[in-house]
């Protein structure tokens, strides 16, 4: 902890390192039944895309079958998860939204 000197202590500072949190991608599944126009919707509602982006995603994922949405830390990819899933199921679109570690 410390070194004594002459009934002094002196303290040495330990220097530790944090990392910061995980983050995590946040992803859209294709399928084959939700409309383009509402996973639109969805990027612009619950990742604050503009038309334009949402759009490009939107392709990405129905070309490539997945699209990343975003990244953030566990806790709000796991919220926004659930908000798309929720949001999903209420308009009757079997739309998955996923995430994983970055």
């Amino acid at each position: 902890m410390g070194i004594r000197k002459q009934d002094e202590l002196v303290l040495e500072a330990k220097r530790t390192r944090t990392r910061p949190p995980p983050l995590y991608k946040v992803l859209l599944l294709n399928d084959d039944f939700t409309p383009m126009d509402f996973v639109i919707i969805v990027l612009q509602k619950f990742f604050s895309m503009d038309r334009e982006r949402a759009t490009r995603v939107m392709l990405q994922v129905h070309r490539e079958g997945i699209g990343v949405c975003g990244v953030f830390p566990r806790d709000i990819a796991t919220t926004k998860v659930e908000q798309v899933a929720s949001f999903a199921r209420q308009h009757q679109h079997p739309l998955a939204c996923v995430m994983e570690e970055n």
